[in-house]
């Protein structure tokens, strides 16, 4: 039997001090989607920027195993090289590099034995523009300068096309969407869903939900994983919100509070 795509044991991670992530359990397989939702301060984002390497995360216990290996150890780059991406909440500007260049550079970085000349990868981009019917004059323009929300995410799913990772890691890819953004960015995932990939949807909110279906969601709360459900669960969490469940573990407005406060400061 093979090995999961990832597997987390045990993690325990601190920021400043403070532990943000206490004994969190996951596996996810090739060719599953699934949701994490959780209130702000449940550790989300500390999840994403632990299984990418981002530095300020200090992981005090358990494991995370990708493909069998443990990441741990492994440098940002290094874990991109293995098929990890990472897709932003905030995506950054970066003035003066064009789109295109920035992802050629992004591609030869994570595919030394596929180097392509800058004709071979523009047209190899174009096949994923034209996949994802993204306006091509998108990636001549500075990476994100100027982007309104929707261009910024849509960006993030072409850059997940093109560097095809085989774990997506999406950081509350709906925020700051409105619905017709959503509609074209959910889209584009599901266009790049398949049976290679495990795609880890982070978010608030059912809406995403309701485009791009996950096969699990588990819900995050003070930093460990304490529901697992199908979509029923998302549909529960938009209709009660995240109180009733805050209030069977027994949660506290100021516990969560802290924990919110922790997680901002990185």
């Amino acid at each position: 039997m093979s090995d999961p795509l990832l597997h987390i044991e045990g993690l325990r991670v601190e920021v400043e001090g403070r532990e943000i992530l206490k004994g969190l359990d996951l596996t996810l397989d090739k060719g599953e989607i699934h949701a994490i939702m959780g209130p702000n301060g449940s550790g989300k984002s500390t999840l994403a920027y632990v299984l990418t390497g981002r530095p300020g995360y200090e992981v005090t216990a358990g494991k995370i195993a990708y493909n069998g290996e443990n990441i741990l150890d492994l440098a940002p780059d290094e874990r991109a090289q293995k098929g990890i991406f990472l897709a932003f909440q905030y995506p950054t500007e970066v003035p003066g590099v064009s789109v295109v260049n920035f992802m050629r550079t992004a591609y030869n970085a994570t595919h030394p034995d596929d180097q392509k000349s800058a004709m071979q990868f523009r047209m190899y981009l174009q096949e994923k523009i034209d996949l994802l019917e993204i306006p091509t004059e998108l990636v001549d323009r500075y990476v994100n300068q100027g982007f309104s929300g929707g261009e910024k995410k849509r960006n993030e799913i072409l850059q997940m096309a093109v560097l095809q990772p085989q774990l997506a890691v999406m950081d509350e890819t709906d925020s700051g969407l409105d619905i017709d953004a959503l509609k074209h960015v959910s889209a584009g995932v599901n266009k790049l869903a398949n049976d290679e990939v495990g795609i880890l949807l982070i978010t608030h909110y059912q809406r995403l939900l309701n485009y791009i279906r996950p096969d699990k969601v588990h819900v995050l709360m003070a930093g460990r994983i304490v529901r697992t459900g199908g979509f029923d669960l998302a549909e529960r969490l938009e209709a009660e919100g995240y109180a009733g469940i805050a209030a069977e573990l027994g949660l506290t407005d100021e516990e969560i509070a802290e924990l919110r406060s922790a997680e901002a400061k990185v």
